[in-house]
C-alpha cells in the first residue's frame, strides 16, 4: 500500500512540474510517458506523442546526423548524456533546450529505459545572444571610435587593450603598448611627481579621477589632453583594473585661449569707444569755454593799451587757454571725431623737416638719426595732425631717456594682404623708436588707454599715444606699439600709400575783402550764450554788422525780417542742428553763404557737407578766414 502511494506522489510531483519536460523512453526511444511541462513547452498533448520517438523533436539536420541515436547510444553507455540544441515544437518553432538523458534500468542491470529531462532556454539563449551582439557592437563601437583614446588598464596600470582613437591620438600600434605602464604617455616632470600613480590611487579610493595636463605622443610631441580613469571592480568591490578615457583638446584650449583674447580685445574696444563718446562731449563743452575765453581775451589784448602789469597776465591768461584747446584737440584726435583734412603728404619732406624741428625742439643730449626707404610713395592723412603725431612721438621717446640717447625716425615699405587686419594693399610704416628704459608688459598693455601715463602729475596728459592711436585709424591705417624693458619703445604708424599729387601750400587765406566788411551783415546763431556774445563782439570788432539769434527758429524768424550777407551757426542746438538750419536758410534763400561751427565731435559720423566749417575753439582770424572764405565761393 505504501509503495502504491508513493508512487502516486510521485506521479503528481512530476505531473506538476511546468518548467520542465519529464517523460520517459522506452529502450528503442518512444516516448512512454508525458508530463505537463512537456505540454506546455514542445505543445503535444499526451495521446498525440505517447509511443512515437522521440526523434520527432529533433530538426531535420539532426535527425540526419543521427544525433537521436547518438545520444541514447551515449546515455546507455557512459550512464548519461546532457548538451544543449535546436528542438522543436509541434508547430514547427525552434526551441533552444538543455538536455539530460539518464538511462533507467532493472534491478538486475537490464535497460528498461531512458528518462529524459527538457529545459527551455530559449529566452536565456536569446539574452545571451543579445549580450553577445551588445558586446560586439560595442567593441566594434570602441574602436571606431577616433577622436577618443579608450583602453583598459589592469590593476597595476598596464595597458590590457587598445583603440583606433588610441592609436591616432598617441601614435602607438596595440602591439607596442600593451603590457606597458600608463607612465608612458606621461611627461617626465609628471612621471618625477608620480602623477600616474597619484591618478590610478585616487581613481581606486574615489572610484573616479578626471584632470587635464600634458601627455606625450610617441615621437615626443606633446599635446593637451582631458583625461578620465574609472575603477573596474569585481562583485567583492575589489579593483581589477582601470577604464582610461583620454581626448586631445589641444585645439579646443587654442581656440578657448583665441576666444578669450578676443573678448579681451572686444572688451578694451568697447572701453575705448565709451571713454571716446564721453571724451567727444566733453571737448564740444570745453571747445564753447574756450572759444568765448580766447576771444575774449584776444579783443580786450587788443583794445587795451600795454600795461606792464596788465598785459603779461593776460597773454598768459591766452596761452593757458590755447594750451586747453590743444588738449581739446588731442581729445578729440582720440575720439576719432576730429575731422581730418586729408590729402597727399610727401613721406620724404615730412620726415626731413621735421628732423631739425625735432631736434631743436629736444635738445642737446638727443641724437636724431633717420632712414627713408627709396622711392617712398606719399602717404594719405592730415599732414599737420601728422607732424603734431611724429613731434608727440619723439618728446616722449625723449621723456623716456632722461640720460640723453638716441632717437630713430624711419619710413619704410609695406604690403597687406586679405589675411593682414587692415584693407590689401600698399602702405608706408613711418616708426619712431627710442634706445629708453621700454616698457614692461602691464604697462605695454595700458599704453594707448586715454588718460593714462607714466610721467609725473601735470607733465603730461596721457592722450598722447590716444591721439596717434586716432589719426592713424582715421587715416585708415594702425598703430603698433613694441616695447620690453631695458630694450626701448618702437611705434610704428601705418599709414596707406597715396597715388594722388602732393599739394602745393597756398599763401593763405585772403584779405581781399577787408576792405568791404563795413556794411555786411550776419546774421550769428548759437544757444550758448557765452559764446554768442564773443563771437558777436569778434564780428563787430572786424568792421561786421553781427546780429544775434539764440536758436534756430529765431534764426529763420529774422532770416524772413531781414537782409543777410552771411550765416553763422554752430552745430549742436535744441531743436535744430546747425546742418538742418543751414539746409532750410538754403531753401529760403539760396544765395545765402554759410559757416558752420562746430567742435567736429558734433557731427555725426559719416556726416559730410560743402560747407565752409569753422572749429572750435577759434580765434579771430580764423574767423576771418572762415568767413571770407565762405563769400568769396561762387
Amino acid at each position: 500500500m505504501t509503495d502504491i502511494q508513493d508512487d502516486s506522489r510521485y506521479r503528481l510531483l512530476v505531473d506538476s512540474i511546468t518548467d520542465y519536460a519529464i517523460y520517459m523512453l522506452d529502450p528503442e526511444g518512444r516516448v512512454a510517458s508525458w508530463n505537463a511541462g512537456a505540454r506546455r513547452f514542445k505543445g503535444y498533448a499526451a495521446e498525440e506523442i505517447i509511443g512515437r520517438h522521440f526523434e520527432t523533436f529533433y530538426t531535420d539536420e539532426d535527425r540526419d546526423s543521427g544525433l537521436p541515436a547518438r545520444a541514447l547510444a551515449a546515455a546507455r553507455e557512459a550512464g548519461r548524456f546532457e548538451n544543449e540544441g535546436w528542438r522543436l515544437r509541434k508547430d514547427g518553432k525552434r526551441f533552444w533546450a538543455h538536455v539530460i538523458i539518464d538511462p533507467i534500468r532493472s534491478p538486475d542491470g537490464a535497460l528498461v529505459g531512458f528518462a529524459k529531462i527538457t529545459r527551455d532556454l530559449s529566452e536565456r539563449r536569446a539574452a545571451e545572444e543579445e549580450l553577445a551582439r551588445s558586446r560586439e557592437q560595442f567593441r566594434i563601437l570602441v574602436n571606431g571610435v577616433t577622436d577618443y583614446a579608450i583602453y583598459m588598464l589592469d590593476a597595476d596600470g598596464r595597458v590590457t587593450n587598445w583603440n583606433i582613437g588610441a592609436e591616432r591620438i598617441k601614435g602607438y600600434a596595440p602591439s607596442e603598448v600593451i603590457g606597458r605602464h600608463v607612465s608612458l604617455f606621461y611627461t617626465p616632470e609628471d612621471q618625477a611627481a608620480d602623477a600616474p600613480g597619484k591618478a590610478l590611487r585616487t581613481a581606486s579610493r574615489e572610484g573616479r579621477f578626471e584632470s587635464e595636463g600634458w601627455r606625450v605622443r610617441k615621437g615626443g610631441d606633446r599635446f593637451w589632453a582631458h583625461v578620465v580613469i574609472d575603477a573596474i571592480r569585481d562583485d567583492a568591490g575589489g579593483v581589477v583594473g582601470f577604464a582610461k578615457v583620454t581626448r586631445d583638446i589641444t585645439e579646443r584650449t587654442e581656440a578657448q585661449k583665441a576666444l578669450e583674447a578676443a573678448r579681451e580685445a572686444l572688451f578694451h574696444s568697447q572701453k575705448l569707444e565709451a571713454i571716446g563718446r564721453l571724451t567727444g562731449g566733453v571737448a564740444h563743452d570745453f571747445n564753447n569755454l574756450l572759444a568765448a575765453v580766447l576771444g575774449s581775451l584776444a579783443l580786450v589784448r587788443k583794445r587795451l593799451p600795454s600795461d606792464p602789469r596788465i598785459t603779461p597776465l593776460l597773454d598768459n591768461a591766452i596761452q593757458g587757454a590755447e594750451r586747453g584747446a590743444a588738449l581739446t584737440q588731442r581729445m578729440l584726435a582720440f575720439a576719432r571725431r576730429q575731422e581730418l583734412r586729408f590729402e597727399a603728404v610727401d613721406t620724404v619732406a615730412l620726415i626731413a623737416g621735421l628732423r631739425d624741428f625735432i631736434q631743436r625742439t629736444l635738445g642737446a643730449g638727443y641724437e636724431i638719426s633717420t632712414y627713408l626707404e627709396d622711392g617712398l610713395p606719399s602717404v594719405w592723412s592730415d599732414p599737420t595732425q601728422l607732424d603734431s603725431a611724429l613731434l608727440n612721438l619723439a618728446v616722449n621717446a625723449r621723456d623716456a631717456m632722461p640720460d640723453g640717447g638716441t632717437i630713430s625716425l624711419s619710413a619704410t615699405r609695406a604690403v597687406t594682404t586679405v589675411d593682414d587686419e587692415l584693407a590689401p594693399g600698399e602702405y608706408v610704416r613711418l616708426i619712431v623708436s627710442d634706445t629708453g628704459s621700454g616698457m614692461d608688459q602691464e604697462t605695454l598693455a595700458r599704453a594707448t588707454e586715454p588718460f593714462f601715463t607714466t610721467k609725473g602729475v601735470g607733465k603730461g596728459t596721457g592722450l598722447g599715444l590716444s591721439m596717434v592711436h586716432g589719426l592713424a585709424a582715421q587715416s585708415g591705417g594702425r598703430m603698433l606699439l613694441r616695447s620690453r624693458p631695458g630694450a626701448g619703445t618702437s611705434v610704428e604708424i601705418w599709414l596707406p600709400a597715396s597715388d594722388q599729387p602732393v599739394r602745393i601750400a597756398d599763401a593763405g587765406p585772403t584779405t581781399a575783402l577787408a576792405a568791404k566788411r563795413t556794411g555786411r551783415r550776419i546774421l550769428v546763431v548759437d544757444d550758448d550764450p557765452l559764446v554768442l556774445t564773443n563771437t558777436e563782439a569778434m564780428l563787430e570788432d572786424l568792421g561786421f554788422t553781427a546780429v544775434r539769434a539764440a536758436s534756430a527758429r529765431e534764426a529763420l524768424d529774422r532770416l524772413d525780417d531781414q537782409p543777410f550777407d552771411l550765416l553763422l551757426t554752430d552745430q549742436i542746438m535744441p531743436s535744430t542742428t546747425g546742418l538742418e538750419l543751414i539746409a532750410e536758410a538754403a531753401r529760403r534763400r539760396p544765395a545765402l553763404p554759410a559757416v558752420l561751427a562746430t567742435g567736429y565731435a558734433d557731427l555725426e559720423e559719416g556726416a559730410t557737407t560743402e560747407v565752409t566749417r569753422l572749429a572750435k575753439p577759434f580765434s579771430q582770424a580764423d574767423l576771418l578766414a572762415a568767413i571770407e572764405a565762405a563769400l568769396s565761393e561762387p
